[in-house]
This record gives structure tokens, sequence and C-alpha cells, in this order.
């Protein structure tokens, strides 16, 4: 790719410089180096890489059967199965080659002190930002997801910022009522940016012996399946948002560059992709050339000025975060 053609891809999130808007999402990259393995593959061909949810000790995660594919999709129970804060600074960090991308760290808990101690830990690390999963239960609260209800989503993020200085991307979840005023909240709380959004809950039946295939009986579904509740749901964070400069890694069955494109015009600054790298682990080579493509045939010269241009039906977008197409 020319020069001037990832130029066209760069921007800037959260302060951080992309280099592309496209990010390899948590627990589909493991900690960051697993598809530097594949031929043709490079960290350098995206914005950033999500490392894998870490919790404050080593997890073994859940019995199987953890994945089961769906049609047009892909149902995922693995449980948080990582080796602990601790070691991923330690050993893992340290292997990293930060000239390549940006790293996120995924921060996750099942109690408010859990999360605390992960940001502290991560705070005086090498890591260039902290995405954190709200979508775990609560143990505390009898298992409720932090990230379904609005107030204990808040009560995280403001613990998180308390400990550390790096951006804070908030991952929300759709399995909640009112997911922009969860992001209202969350933004006076202190997050700098939103993942939106997490996998949708679901279940497969094996109709021979009557029970759930997935052996925790319930996973989350990602894939091109979702994609449509993605971008309504990156629509109406993005309402909320706009006014406040926080900006959105969208996404939820990202395939191709047109999918790519749909999630950046209804608000989107970033572009998530994780379950296509199963099928096809070069597919953001091909996003980024789409994308492009794209930019030079409507004369735009930046992905910026393609972020939040969605006009609703009989009305123009009631929130434009660019004034450029104000």
């Amino acid at each position: 790719m020319k020069s001037e053609e990832k130029g066209m891809l760069s921007s800037e999130f959260c302060g951080m410089r992309f280099d592309t808007p496209l990010v390899l999402l948590s627990g589909c990259v493991g900690f960051g180096e697993e598809y530097t393995r594949i031929e043709g593959f490079s960290n350098r061909d995206v914005g950033a890489v999500c490392l894998k949810g870490t919790t404050g000790t080593a997890r073994p995660g859940n019995a199987p059967h953890r994945v089961y594919e769906t049609p047009k999709g892909m149902l995922n129970a693995i449980g948080l199965q990582n080796p602990g804060v601790d070691h991923v600074v330690d050993k893992i960090l340290p292997q990293l080659d930060f000239d390549e991308t940006r790293f996120i760290a995924n921060v996750s808990g099942s109690t408010i002190e859990e999360y605390i101690k992960v940001t502290e830990r991560f705070e005086d690390s090498a890591i260039d930002a902290i995405e954190i999963n709200i979508s775990c239960p609560n143990v505390k609260e009898g298992g409720v997801a932090f990230g379904n209800d609005p107030e204990m989503s808040a009560r995280v993020v403001e613990a998180c910022r308390k400990v550390t200085s790096k951006p804070l991307i908030t991952k929300l979840s759709p399995n909640q009522t009112d997911i922009a005023d969860n992001a209202r909240r969350c933004i006076s709380a202190g997050s700098d940016a939103f993942a939106v959004i997490n996998t949708l809950m679901g279940m497969a039946i094996d109709i021979e012996s009557r029970t759930p295939i997935i052996g925790n009986n319930q996973g989350g579904l990602s894939g091109p399946a979702i994609k449509p509740v993605a971008l309504l749901k990156v629509h109406q964070v993005h309402q909320v948002c706009c006014d406040h400069g926080v900006p959105i890694i969208g996404q939820g069955g990202v395939t191709t560059a047109e999918d790519a494109i749909e999630f950046l015009i209804a608000g989107a600054s970033a572009v998530g992709v994780g379950t296509a790298l199963f099928y096809d682990p070069l597919v953001c080579n091909k996003i980024n050339e789409g994308i492009v493509d794209y930019l030079k045939r409507h004369e735009l010269s930046s992905v910026a000025q393609l972020s939040g241009t969605l006009s609703l039906n009989g009305a123009v977008s009631a929130c434009d975060s660019n004034p450029e197409n104000r």
C-alpha cells in the first residue's frame, strides 16, 4: 500500500495514533502473538490489538464444549481462561513489539476490587490503553453482569479511573435495556471511549440428549448474525458520545470492507475484527484495501471524514461529531 493510502487510514484514538482503523478484538488473538505465526499476517496491518481478558489470578476457564458454530455466527463460553495479570505483565508484555501497533489490555473481574487490582497492575506497565470488560458477573450481587446495570457499570469505570491515567475504553454489553443511558453514565464516571458491542447471549441444544451443547449452558454469540444489532447500538451510543468527543470502536460481525464502512458511518472511529479471523486470518488486509478504495471513490482524504456521517431517513442525524460534514 502506498504511503498516501496509509495516511488515509491513519487516525487518532484517545491520543493514540492508529495506523489503520482496524482493531483486533479481545479473545480472538490471544495475547497479541498468536496470529503472527501465520505467513502474511502482521500486527502492523491494524491500529491496535486487544489482549485476551485478564483477571487478578489465573483462571482455568469453563468446561467444554466452549465453542459452537451457528448459522452466520459462533457461540463461545471460554470462561476467561488466562494466566493472571502478574504473568501477563511480567512475562507476556515484554515479548510484544510495541513498535508494530498499539496494545490494549482487557481488564475483567468478579468484584470491583478485582477490577481495581488488575487496572493498577497494568497502569505500571507498557500497555497503551485499558479496555474494561464490564460483562463479567458480579459475585457480590448474585451474579448479575456489571454491564447490564448502568449504575454498576459506572461504579466499575469510576473505580478504574481513580487508579490509572491510561485511556479507558468501556466495552458495552448489548444485553441491557438502554445502552445509551449506560454510555452516558460511564462518560460521567470517566470513560474515555467505548467498544460497542460485546457478544449477545445465546444457546444451542443437542436434541438427542436434550441438553445445552455449550458446557456453560449459554455463551456469547458473535459473527455476521449480530451485525445489524451492533450497528444500531453504535448509532445509539454515538448520539451520546458525539457531544463529548468520546470515540467508539464499532464491532460485531465485521467480515468485509463494506461492513467496516457501515460501522464508521454509524459513528465509530475504529472498527473491531474478531470472529472473521478464525476462517480468514488475512482478512484485515482486504478490509484496509476496501476502505481506501471507498475513500477515493467518494473523494474523502481520511477515515475521520467518514465517521458519524449517517443521515437518517427523513431527517439529518441528530448529532454529527464531524464538523466537516455538517
